[in-house]
């Protein structure tokens, strides 16, 4: 029975946030919080066009106008280039020549938002001002749009001095060996998929204030990252900065989703030009800033083919992604392709796979990692292909994916792209899922839904993800002299709620309160080092070092209590801020401990892990489109997900619901349209939809947990796996919506908007 008991703290337990309190009464502080004495204000003119040869006519006059400090151009940061970091072998082994992307454009820009100066004035409105008197001389250029048109013969390059608008190949898996296995198929199915291009959209926009410390020869930026560690690096390497030069911090971040990683070339600017002037400079960027400089996501054509025996058996898949790139190669733009197309098989034994991928430039804002970062994009193309297999072999949606499901007697199972996966049981979650979705009882709510006029459908997503990649991450705890304890860890939270996941663990080995622990992130003059937050990895690589620094000081603090006490290590615990001899009131405080010895009590661990983990589950949706008009409405949606080991179920169960709601969005009205000039149609939250609360039915999650054995601690992570099984559950069903109910037969793409929907159903009848 007390197995079964909730622990008070701990792994476990469902705390609420720490966080919540200071940051729902208004006491977080945020980058636009920060305004040093004296600072000044930055704009950046963008371009107006998408492609085009350019030409500054007067910054020597808008450097005289009132109130402007410094305005910087192409000339004045000549050989100054934003970095690509992920480069990936091409599928012939070679290396890819990734084009420069100047700090700021000189002569030619590449998408409409391209960076052509920096101003900086006494306040936002002059800085303002200056930006919109700075004359820019356009000589348009040859645009090209979309990925097909960039593919196409003679199209215009982005890039003249390269071969065409292919920036890279890639390869994985074995192709003769696939070949081979389609020469014996009994049948072949294949699809064609829209992944739309997407933008965050997170609730805070970025912006960071510059500060240059004359006297000491360093930096320090403020701002809102994924990881100050990662950040300053890139920052250095643009700069020619040593890292000891520049200390980044970075206070409570309103959201992430991989877009935040990123350098983008503000930062930089902005410490160019506090070290000009002397004094402190801040850039805050707008909504329409976000729209067409920050990072977008996703936009892939996928063909995907299935060759089955004759039992319907899997032999082997094939996989050809055309990668929207846009106009650069973002830091990890060309990484994200690649490692999506590494999970090409999803869950089903295949012995035979090979995926190509090819990088597209366009001119449009370039592509990096979203939510996900090509996972959600092969698992939408695998589960769409898959159910188009269920319906083509007439086993339906559920008896194909059983009868192609990995087993758990075949874990740990090596996919034909070199992934491992180490536990699951696929179909185990499958079956919950149908059961609590009610599956069965689905053909009687669809009659149900056929007598008031609507279209009913339901659809599966069975995904697997790889996630916490291989790495460490340090982690130092300190006791204070006030007997509270320290943690300093190099992640970053951007809302997931970090302070309270790693506050339990730490309070379960002290015998304090999640109060009593103290959480700092963000500085990389206090935190040695850190990889930051990404890829689902802060507490599956985070917390097994935290346990360990946990273990590690209890037993410090043990040794020395043990000397006061005068008793065995093994008879003491540790509770409410004392060490006490078990059965005795003999007993000896925290902060006495941590005050008696001359240096500070702490303890320093790394955990190291050598493989990914890879959560996995079913998402079903269920949902009605009214034929009139082509609406949409989610009746019920079942997620059941095997995470390894659950932290925190609260948060689990939220950072859950938000990446479906993601993928629903994404799903369902998520559209960045570029007309044929290259103009961003849908610049603003006017016309660019997000999918709202009233949207939604609850959402239904549990767990059907089996614990990591490449994790220390069992976890396989949860941040991103909301995202990854959504998009195809909600296609799955739009698709047969449609079909039992209107008789569209072609594959339905993302976005399925009301007008969208409207059309297929007017062009069956």
């Amino acid at each position: 029975m007390n197995q079964m008991m909730t622990p008070k703290f701990g792994v476990g337990a469902p705390l609420r946030r720490k966080e919540d309190q200071p940051l729902i009464t208004g006491q977080g502080v945020y980058t636009a919080d920060y305004q040093p004495e004296g600072c000044l204000h930055g704009v950046v003119v963008r371009s107006a066009m998408a492609h085009a040869k350019i030409r500054v006519e007067n910054a020597d006059d808008v450097r005289e106008m009132d109130g402007v400090r410094l305005v910087l151009t192409g000339a004045d940061v000549a050989g100054m280039a934003m970095p690509t970091r992920a480069r990936p072998k091409q599928i012939d082994g070679s290396d890819f020549t990734a084009p420069v992307q100047p700090l700021l454009c000189g002569d030619e820009v590449r998408y409409v938002g391209d960076a052509i100066a920096f101003i900086v004035a006494d306040d936002l409105n002059i800085a303002r001002d200056a930006a919109e008197s700075l004359e820019v001389d356009y000589d348009p250029l040859d645009v090209v749009v979309g990925i097909e048109a960039a593919l196409a013969p003679g199209a215009p390059k982005v890039w003249p001095d390269f071969d065409s608008n292919v920036s890279f190949t890639y390869g994985q898996g074995d192709e003769a060996k696939t070949e081979a296995a389609f020469a014996k198929a009994s049948k072949v199915v294949s699809i064609d998929v829209v992944n739309n291009r997407i933008v965050a959209n997170y609730m805070e926009l970025r912006g960071c204030v510059a500060e240059h410390i004359a006297d000491q020869e360093r930096f320090r930026l403020t701002l809102g990252t994924q990881g100050g560690h990662g950040m300053r690096g890139v920052v250095c390497s643009i700069l020619g900065l040593q890292e000891d030069q520049l200390q980044v911090i970075t206070p409570e971040v309103g959201g992430g989703f991989g877009t935040k990683m990123f350098c983008y070339r503000e930062y930089p600017l902005s410490l160019l030009a506090a070290k000009e002037l002397g004094v402190p400079v801040r850039w805050t960027g707008e909504r329409m800033d976000h729209f067409v400089t920050d990072a977008h996501g996703r936009d892939n054509l996928s063909h995907a083919e299935l060759a089955l025996d004759s039992d319907h058996k899997i032999l082997g898949l094939k996989v050809h992604v055309r990668a929207a790139m846009g106009a650069y190669l973002h830091q990890f733009g060309p990484f994200i392709p690649y490692v999506g197309t590494s999970m090409t098989s999803g869950l089903y034994d295949i012995p035979a796979v090979f995926a190509k991928v090819e990088g597209v430039y366009m001119h449009t804002v370039p592509t990096d990692a979203f939510r996900g970062a090509g996972r959600p994009e092969a698992a939408y193309l695998i589960e769409r292909l898959i159910d188009k297999a269920g319906e083509e072999t007439g086993l339906g949606p559920v008896e194909i994916r059983k009868r192609n499901f990995v087993r758990p007697d075949q874990m740990p199972y090596t996919t034909q792209t070199g992934r491992m996966y180490d536990t699951g049981d696929f179909a185990g979650h499958l079956d919950t899922a149908l059961s609590v979705a009610d599956w069965d009882g689905f053909e009687a709510r669809q009659a149900d839904s056929r007598t008031r006029g609507k279209l009913r459908g339901i659809g599966i997503c069975s995904y697997i993800e790889a996630c916490a990649f291989a790495g460490s991450e340090e982690a130092t705890l300190e006791l204070g002299t006030d007997g509270t304890v320290t943690l300093l860890i190099g992640t970053q939270t951007n809302g997931q709620g970090h302070a309270t996941a790693y506050s339990q663990v730490v309070a379960e080995g002290f015998g304090l309160t999640i109060d009593d622990i103290q959480v700092i992130q963000g500085d990389t003059d206090l935190v040695r080092k850190g990889g930051g937050t990404g890829g689902s990895r802060s507490i599956p690589i985070g917390l097994p070092s935290v346990r360990d620094a946990t273990t590690t000081l209890v037993k410090k603090i043990k040794e020395l209590a043990a000397d006061r006490l005068e008793a065995g290590i093994e008879d003491l615990e540790l509770s409410e801020g004392l060490v006490r001899v078990v059965g005795t009131d003999q007993q000896v405080t925290l902060a006495e401990i941590a005050a008696g010895g001359g240096e500070p009590l702490s303890a320093r661990e790394e955990v190291r892990q050598s493989e990914a983990t890879y959560p996995n589950g079913t998402h079903i949706c269920e949902l009605e489109i009214d034929p009139d008009t082509g609406t949409t409405s989610i009746e019920n949606y079942v997620i059941v997900d095997d995470f390894g080991v659950t932290v925190n179920p609260l948060l689990l169960a939220g950072q859950v619901h938000g990446g479906a709601v993601n993928a629903i969005s994404q799903a369902l009205c998520e559209h960045t349209v570029y007309d044929e000039d290259g103009q961003l149609l849908t610049a603003s939250l006017l016309d660019y939809q997000l999918i709202r609360a009233g949207d939604l039915p609850s959402i239904h999650f549990e767990t059907r947990n089996i614990p990591s054995t490449t994790n220390a601690m069992g976890i396989k992570g949860a941040g991103e796996a909301g995202t990854i099984g959504g998009c195809a559950a909600v296609m799955n069903a739009v698709q047969r919506a449609l079909k039992d109910g209107a008789g569209v037969t072609q594959t339905v793409d993302m976005p399925a908007t009301p007008l969208k929907v409207w059309e297929l159903i007017g062009a069956a009848k």
